[in-house]
């Protein structure tokens, strides 16, 4: 990698840890440049305003991981409901990149930047609309294999959990506790069992 797009990445990283910690509209360039040891000047060689680094932040850190982390587990699932719980239990419970306290990034953002921000809209809409058919088509896969009932509707399976999910990551940030994520685990144990 040239010295060049280190930098550029370095930027990137750095910015992302201040949003995940302290959001967006409050953490400043100036703060990213103290952070990152760079030049006012490097910073703006790399990105005209502070919304291009964020949206490279959304299509260059956050896609790639969400892809892997979000999406490639359900293309590749035998059991979609068992993929899903899963799936969401690693999210709540075990991934090393969230916290309990600063939630989820794409969650975070979308509540932060999209009434403000139609190009932040647009990245964040894709990334969920990636997951939610992600989620459905393997639904959709297992049904025909016979696992889930066909009476089921997969759309409706996938707003429940992605509602979920979106909604008990802001109830974690509030209760501070992880217990809340077990009591929504369970619930969504049972929902997705009734769907067998």
């Amino acid at each position: 990698m040239k010295k060049s797009q280190e930098t550029r990445l370095h930027i990137l990283q750095t910015a992302f840890g201040l949003i995940y910690s302290n959001g967006y509209q409050t953490t400043s360039v100036d703060e990213i440049i103290a952070k990152t040891h760079v030049t006012k000047g490097a910073f703006y060689y790399h990105f005209k305003t502070k919304d291009e680094m964020g949206l490279a932040i959304l299509n260059e850190l956050l896609k790639p991981a969400f892809s892997a982390g979000f999406i490639e587990p359900l293309k590749h699932s035998d059991n979609a409901l068992e993929s899903i719980y899963n799936l969401i239990y690693h999210l709540l419970i075990d991934d090393p990149s969230m916290t309990l306290e600063n939630g989820c990034p794409a969650s975070n953002l979308t509540q932060e930047m999209t009434p403000w921000n139609k190009d932040f809209t647009l990245a964040l809409n894709e990334l969920s609309k990636e997951w939610e058919n992600a989620m459905t088509q393997a639904i959709e896969k297992s049904q025909k294999e016979g696992i889930i009932r066909v009476d089921t509707d997969p759309k409706e399976i996938t707003v429940f959990v992605l509602s979920g999910y979106w909604g008990i990551r802001n109830l974690g940030k509030l209760e501070t506790s992880k217990s809340i994520y077990f009591t929504f685990l369970k619930g969504l144990r049972s929902y997705l069992d009734s769907k067998k």
